[in-house]
C-alpha cells in the first residue's frame, strides 16, 4: 500500500468573487493571489542557465558582431584621410585607395553583421523556446486552486501577452542592442586611438547619459510590472463579463460590467501614458548629452589642430566616432525600454516556470497491459476525509468538520439541496483545493501504482474539448494508448458506435472549427478519459448533468461502466445514480447529515427521504425505480 495526495486531472472553479474595484493603478482587487514573479537575481540565473549548454554558439555570435563592428569603424578614418588628402591639395588619384576600402569595409561589415546578428537572434529564439516549453509544462501542472486564486486573466496575460513582448524582445531588441553596446566600447576605444583628449571630451556626455539610464530605470521598472498587473487585470475582467454575458443581462448588469470593465482599461491605458510621458522626458535628457558631447569633441579638435597636435582630417575622424555614437547609444538606451518591459514580463514567466509540481511527477509508465485488464474492487483506493473545515474566504466557512470514508472499490453517492457543500467536498478529495482545516488522504493498491501517477481523477459537466483529431483529444489520458486502447475505452462508455459513424473515425477533428459534438458526445469522451487515465479512485461532480432527458440514462450507463472498480465519489445531479450506489451521503449546511444505502434512508424518513419522494413524483415509473446493478464489463453495450 502507498499514501499519496490527491491529485486532479482536471478542475474548474471556486475563485473569489471580484468586485472590480482597484484601490490604485495597476493593483489587484482583493481576493485575487496572483502568480508568482521572479525576483531580478532568479530571472538573470535562469538566463544564464538557459544560455549555458549553448556557450558555444554565444561565443561564435558575438565574436561575430565584435568583428563586424570593428570593420565598420574603418570608415571614419577613411573619410578623415580622404579630408586630409583634399586639405593638402594632393592629386584626385590619392583618393581611389580609400574609396576602394571603404567599398570594401562596407561589404565585409554588412556579410558579418548579417551572420553575427543571424547566430545572435537564432541563439536568443532558441532559449525563449526552451522557457516557452518550461512554461507551459509548469503551467498545466499548477495546482488549480492557486490559478483559480490568480484568475484566469493572470494566467491568460502571461501566456500570450508576456510570451509575445519577450519574443519580440528577443527578435529585434536583443540583437540590436548587442551592436549597439559593443559599438559603443569600439567607437570609444577607437577615439582613444586617435588621442586620448578627444576619449576624454566623449566622456563628458556620459555623467549625462548614465544619471539619465539610472533615472529612467528606477522609474521604468515598477511602472512596467503594474502595467503587466494591470493588463492581467483588465483581461481577467473581459474574462468574467464575456464569459457570464447570459447571467449579467438576465440580472440587468450591463452598466455595471461595462464601468468595470472601462476602470480596468483606463488603469491601463493611464500606466501606457504614464510610460509615454516617461519615454519622452527620456529623450530629452539624452538630447542635452548628446550636445554638450559633440560640442567637446569639436573644441578639442579645434585646439588641438591649432596647436598642430592632429591633422584636419583625425580631428574630422574623431567627429565623426562621436556623431556615429549618436545611433548605438541611442538605440540602446531605447532598447532600454523594450528591456525594461520584456524584463518585467520575463520575470513573470519564470515565476511560474520555477514552480514545483504540487506532486510528484507523473511515471513513465513501462507497460500499460491494463488496457485489457479486468477490475476487480480491489483494484481501487481508499480515502479518508478527516475533520474537514473549508472555507473560499475568511469568515464565511462551506464546510464544517467532515469525516468521510471511502472504502476500495466503494460508489458513494454525494446528495443534498443546492449550496450543501457537495461540490467543494468533491474538489477536496480530488485535490482541487486544499482544505482550510483537517486532511484528505488517499491510499492507493499497490498493484495499481505502476504506470499509474494520478491517484484521484475528476470529471465535471464542464468539459472542453480540444481542436484536432479525435484520437488526439482522447490520448490526453494516455499519451501511448494504441487505436484498439482508444475503441475499447469508447466502447466502455458506449461511445463506440456514434465514433465510428464519424465521417473519418477517430481522425475526425472536433473541437473549435471542427465536427460539433452534442452535449452528451462530450461527456462520453470525459468518461472515456477517466478508463484510459485508469486512475483508482474517480470523483464525479454532475459529469451527467449535461444531457437531455433522452440522453440521461445512457451516461449514467456510461459513468457506472467507467467507474467500475473504482473507488467513486459521485456528486448526483439525478437521484437515479443515487439510488443505485453502494451507499448515500447526504449533505445540508457544509455538513454529512445522513449516510445509508437508498432502502435504509428510505425508511428513515429523512432530508434524503423528501428529495426522493419530490424527485420520484416528477418521474415515471421506469424512471423512479432503482437497479442496483454492476455493468457487465465484457460487452459493454446499451441496455
Amino acid at each position: 500500500m502507498s499514501d499519496s495526495p490527491s491529485t486532479p486531472n482536471a478542475g474548474p472553479t471556486g475563485a473569489a468573487p471580484d468586485d472590480g474595484s482597484a484601490r490604485d493603478f495597476g493593483s489587484e482587487p482583493a481576493g485575487r493571489e496572483l502568480l508568482p514573479t521572479a525576483t531580478p537575481a532568479r530571472t538573470r540565473a535562469a538566463v544564464r542557465e538557459l544560455v549555458r549548454p549553448r556557450r558555444g554558439f554565444t561565443v561564435a555570435g558575438f565574436a561575430t558582431m565584435i568583428v563586424a563592428t570593428g570593420v565598420g569603424l574603418l570608415v571614419q578614418p577613411l573619410l578623415g584621410r580622404i579630408v586630409d588628402i583634399v586639405a593638402d591639395h594632393r592629386p584626385p588619384g590619392d583618393i581611389t585607395l580609400p574609396v576602394v576600402l571603404l567599398v570594401l569595409v562596407a561589404l565585409t561589415q554588412g556579410a558579418t553583421t548579417t551572420l553575427g546578428l543571424s547566430l545572435v537572434s537564432r541563439l536568443g529564439e532558441t532559449v525563449l523556446a526552451q522557457l516557452r516549453e518550461r512554461f507551459v509544462e509548469k503551467a498545466l501542472r499548477l495546482p488549480l486552486e492557486q490559478v483559480e486564486k490568480a484568475g484566469a486573466g493572470d494566467l491568460t496575460a502571461r501566456v500570450t501577452r508576456d510570451v509575445s513582448v519577450v519574443g519580440e524582445a528577443v527578435r529585434d531588441a536583443l540583437p540590436e542592442l548587442a551592436r549597439s553596446v559593443l559599438a559603443i566600447a569600439l567607437t570609444l576605444a577607437a577615439m582613444a586611438a586617435l588621442d586620448w583628449r578627444f576619449f576624454l571630451a566623449a566622456l563628458i556626455a556620459v555623467p549625462v547619459q548614465a544619471s539619465t539610464a539610472r533615472w529612467y530605470v528606477r522609474n521604468a521598472v515598477p511602472l512596467y510590472a503594474r502595467q503587466r498587473i494591470a493588463t492581467g487585470s483588465q483581461q481577467q475582467q473581459l474574462l468574467d463579463s464575456i464569459a457570464g454575458a447570459g447571467t449579467v443581462r438576465a440580472f440587468r448588469l450591463e452598466e455595471e460590467h461595462t464601468e468595470r470593465v472601462t476602470r480596468r482599461s483606463s488603469a491601463a491605458v493611464e500606466l501606457t501614458l504614464r510610460g509615454v510621458r516617461l519615454v519622452l522626458d527620456f529623450y530629452n535628457r539624452l538630447h542635452i548629452a548628446e550636445y554638450a558631447g559633440l560640442a567637446a569633441v569639436l573644441v578639442t579638435g579645434f585646439l588641438l589642430v591649432r596647436g598642430g597636435s592632429v591633422s584636419i582630417g583625425t580631428a574630422t575622424a574623431a567627429a565623426l566616432y562621436f556623431h556615429s555614437l549618436f545611433t548605438p547609444v541611442n538605440a540602446a538606451l531605447v532598447l532600454l525600454d523594450d528591456a525594461q518591459s520584456a524584463t518585467a514580463a520575463l520575470a513573470r514567466l519564470v515565476g511560474v516556470a520555477d514552480q514545483q509540481s504540487p506532486g510528484p511527477e507523473k511515471p513513465e509508465p513501462e507497460k500499460r497491459a491494463h488496457e485489457s485488464r479486468p477490475r476487480t474492487a480491489e483494484a481501487g483506493g481508499t480515502v479518508t476525509v478527516t475533520g474537514i473545515h473549508h472555507a473560499y474566504e475568511p469568515g464565511r466557512p462551506v464546510l464544517h468538520d467532515v469525516d468521510l470514508t471511502l472504502r476500495a472499490g466503494e460508489r458513494v453517492a454525494l446528495v443534498g439541496p443546492s449550496g450543501a457543500g457537495k461540490t467543494t467536498l468533491a474538489k477536496l478529495i480530488a485535490g482541487v483545493h486544499r482544505p482550510t482545516a483537517g486532511s484528505v488522504r488517499v491510499t492507493t493498491n499497490g498493484a495499481r501504482e505502476s504506470g499509474d501517477g494520478v491517484p484521484v481523477a475528476l470529471v465535471t459537466q464542464e468539459t472542453h474539448v480540444f481542436a484536432g483529431p479525435l484520437a488526439d483529444d482522447l490520448r490526453l489520458a494516455r499519451a501511448d494508448a494504441t487505436d484498439d486502447g482508444l475503441r475499447t475505452a469508447l466502447s466502455s462508455v458506449a461511445a463506440l458506435d456514434w465514433v465510428e459513424a464519424l465521417p473519418e473515425g477517430l481522425d475526425t477533428v472536433v473541437g473549435e472549427g471542427g465536427h460539433r459534438l452534442t452535449s452528451a458526445q462530450v461527456q462520453q469522451l470525459a468518461l472515456a478519459r477517466l478508463v484510459l487515465a485508469d486512475p483508482p479512485v474517480a470523483v464525479l461532480d454532475e459529469a451527467t448533468a449535461e444531457a437531455g432527458s433522452t440522453g440521461a440514462r445512457l451516461l449514467e450507463q456510461a459513468a457506472d461502466r467507467a467507474v467500475y472498480g473504482r473507488t467513486a465519489l459521485v456528486v448526483a445531479h439525478r437521484l437515479t445514480q443515487a439510488a443505485t450506489a453502494d451507499r448515500i451521503v447526504v449533505m445540508d449546511g457544509g455538513r454529512i447529515v445522513e449516510s445509508g444505502t437508498h432502502d435504509e434512508l428510505c425508511a428513515a424518513a429523512g432530508i434524503y427521504a423528501s428529495l426522493w419522494e419530490a424527485w420520484s413524483g416528477t418521474r415515471t415509473t421506469a424512471d423512479e425505480t432503482p437497479t442496483h446493478h454492476r455493468p457487465d464489463t465484457t460487452t459493454p453495450k446499451d441496455d
